[in-house]
């Protein structure tokens, strides 16, 4: 599916880093989950949620599903963003569509989706401050594409 940059609520910049290459000189696949962790993980900073002071509260949202569609191959030198939206799924899970972008030439590199869930002290359970956070950001985001 083609999103536009519209559809995406946040997004980050980085490079490809040398030592993240493998043998044939292409990101390695598992360097892509990586990067879009490191999304996910910004995204969650710039709403106000700090995973570290989320686990001293016994709060911990964990991955539990991951499918990445690779289009075309990340290189050395290259920039790139990691774009992301968000879903709520229910109280306990949110779904984060995301996609990992070529800035030189706007070429989508992968797409991914990618199923989290709260833990409340090593349980399922709901964390009513990331669902608020998520839910305030998402639609302040929303206000300002109209």
């Amino acid at each position: 599916m083609q999103h536009t940059m519209k559809d995406w609520i946040f997004e980050v910049t980085l490079d490809v880093r040398d030592y993240e290459l493998d043998s044939q000189a292409i990101v390695n696949n598992a360097t892509y989950l990586n990067y879009f962790e490191h999304g996910r993980h910004m995204f969650m900073r710039t709403i106000g949620l700090d995973f570290a002071e989320l686990h001293t509260q016994g709060i911990d949202p964990v991955v539990v599903n991951i499918e990445v569609d690779y289009r075309q191959s990340l290189r050395s030198g290259d920039r790139f963003s990691v774009r992301l939206k968000v879903e709520p799924r229910g109280r306990l899970r949110y779904r984060f569509t995301q996609q990992i972008v070529r800035s030189s030439d706007g070429v989508v590199m992968a797409d991914a989706r990618i199923t989290a869930a709260t833990l409340v002290n090593g349980r399922p359970g709901p964390a009513p401050m990331i669902q608020e956070a998520v839910e305030k950001f998402s639609s302040h985001e929303a206000e300002k594409r109209r």
